[in-house]
């Protein structure tokens, strides 16, 4: 008998290690791509995910974080239910979680995260690439913001919430009614079948963290036209002071091809012999898009543009037709879904939208 007691000790002991040490794996009896294999538990999604506006002070959030599906109406929180996955939705089967949540219920998020040593003294921004549908999110306790909307990346600025050292604590709390709610949805049902496709509820993008100058460069909008051979830049500066002024270059590779400065958020810039961009010959202008304050630098963000003009025109015959930088290209016009069967919303990996985007031209 303490022979059997001892054995069975040994046991226990030996499983709890490896449940602790392997708190996720991918949901099996369900389709996987080839890519599932390569998600990494750590570290999965770990690319930079917004090339349209790059700065390098930034810490990826992807990995395992607490989860809880609660009541909607009693939402406190004690014991979490385990690890999922993120950014890969709830339902999802790289989630590791592969649950339903209905609309009584809301899906809840904890993770940690200690802060690298050079974001102190910066402002802090808490970004969301997409939560479907409506979250909100807390800080060390404290609301920062509450977002509606699936499709869309966000942001709150977390700076005031948070403690001056050691691990700070990030709530988000999502409720997603998907097809008993009037929100957008797309082709989401809770029960797929036929044409229909699985619900995809809470975090689907990459979360991350930046860290900013008290003045910085909340967005951009660069507008080409190949007709005057000129690209227009607009930029939205946060906390912007007298005297400030905005400079952009643009770059074909390591050449800089043109570069401007002004004192208004507005710049044009000539782009001598533009190369077009097109299916055949995708070119794009690297931009570096700075603030300066008495001839120091900010702010600075990279970017990129292509040369190309989307119109409509007749053609000979007064049929009305798609242009391509002013002359008429066949639209072709597959169908792609959009949806993985492991990640749902979410590609497995890279590797696997770039195979996807390849393989569809």
């Amino acid at each position: 008998m303490r022979k059997f007691s001892l054995l069975f000790l040994i046991t226990f002991l030996v499983f709890g290690a490896n449940a602790q040490t392997t708190p996720w794996k991918i949901v099996e009896g369900k389709i996987s791509t080839a890519w599932a294999e390569q998600v990494s538990a750590t570290t999965p999604l770990p690319e930079y995910p917004r090339p349209q506006m790059i700065r390098d002070s930034w810490l990826n959030l992807n990995g395992l974080w607490d989860y809880a599906i609660k009541a909607k109406q009693t939402p406190e929180v004690t014991d979490y239910d385990g690890k999922i996955l993120v950014p890969f939705a709830v339902e999802s089967s790289l989630s590791g979680i592969g649950k339903t949540v209905s609309k009584e219920n809301v899906l809840l998020y904890r993770h940690t995260v200690t802060l690298p040593k050079e974001f102190k003294g910066k402002t802090i921004l808490l970004h969301f690439g997409a939560v479907d549908w409506q979250c909100d999110v807390m800080v060390n306790g404290m609301k920062v913001g509450t977002h509606t909307g699936g499709y869309d990346p966000f942001y709150f600025d977390i700076t005031d919430a948070l403690k001056k050292s050691g691990p700070q604590e990030i709530k988000v709390m999502v409720w997603d009614p998907s097809d008993e709610g009037p929100q957008p949805r797309g082709k989401q049902v809770k029960t797929p079948k036929s044409i229909w496709y699985t619900s995809v509820t809470g975090i689907w993008q990459t979360v991350w963290l930046e860290a900013v100058p008290k003045t910085y460069i909340e967005f951009t909008k660069l507008v080409p036209d190949i007709d005057q051979k000129t690209v227009s830049l607009h930029a939205a500066v946060k906390n912007v002071q007298a005297g400030d002024r905005l400079k952009m270059s643009a770059w074909d590779g390591t050449q800089k091809v043109a570069e401007q400065d002004t004192d208004s958020l507005k710049v044009t810039l000539a782009i001598p012999n533009p190369r077009l961009w097109s299916p055949a010959d995708p070119f794009l202008y690297n931009v570096r898009i700075t603030i300066m304050r008495g001839g120091k630098t900010i702010d600075e963000v990279r970017s990129y543009f292509g040369m190309r003009k989307i119109s409509m025109a007749p053609d000979g015959n007064g049929i009305q037709r798609m242009l391509l930088n002013n002359e008429f290209l066949f639209q072709y016009g597959p169908l792609d879904q959009g949806w993985w069967p492991d990640g749902l919303y979410t590609a497995p990996t890279d590797q696997a939208l770039k195979f996807d985007i390849e393989k569809t031209k």
